[in-house]
């Protein structure tokens, strides 16, 4: 079982919520590859997938989904999973909840894979890693800026994902 582990990534916290599930999933004695969408050649190499990007806009990273539609052949055969990184600041800002929503393409990112289950995690952003835009944002809309990411959520989710893998090989 080779599962292949890759996210859209900006500034690079998306991407180490990759590596996250990566290790998790390692841990459980499985075997992974751990890849930006660009870079992966043959998507026949794997027997399952956990894709994620980060959430700008509302929308996915085009490497992102430019991979979805690489697999979307594979679809039914492999299972995917689906993951979005994006809300940063307190939840209970309205900003912040709005900044939460699923990404607008997830229905047909889900429809081009067969996806068991999408997540959505909050994310990071720091002026130091922040496009001109967002650090305008975060002068702005005060409370923004830091790690918003919950890696307690994200490595119980690896874990559910590994038991299914687990489970089912």
């Amino acid at each position: 079982m080779n599962i292949l582990v890759s996210a859209a990534s900006r500034n690079g916290s998306t991407a180490e919520i990759a590596d996250a599930i990566a290790r998790i999933l390692r841990g459980r004695g499985l075997s992974v590859t751990v890849a930006a969408p660009e870079s992966v050649a043959d998507v026949g190499d794997y027997d399952t997938f956990v894709l994620g990007s980060a959430v700008y806009t509302g929308h996915w990273l085009p490497p992102a989904r430019a991979l979805v539609e690489r697999i979307e052949p594979l679809r039914g055969d492999r299972p995917v999973w689906l993951f979005s990184s994006g809300p940063v600041g307190d939840p209970k800002r309205t900003f912040v909840q709005q900044m939460g929503v699923d990404p607008a393409e997830l229905a047909a990112l889900r429809e081009q894979t067969d996806a068991r289950e999408h997540r959505m995690f909050a994310g990071r952003l720091v002026s130091e890693r922040a496009s001109f835009a967002q650090r305008v944002s975060l002068h702005v809309f005060r409370g923004l800026e830091g790690d918003f990411r919950d890696w307690r959520a994200i490595e119980q989710w690896a874990d559910e994902i590994a038991d299914t893998v687990v489970d089912s090989g």
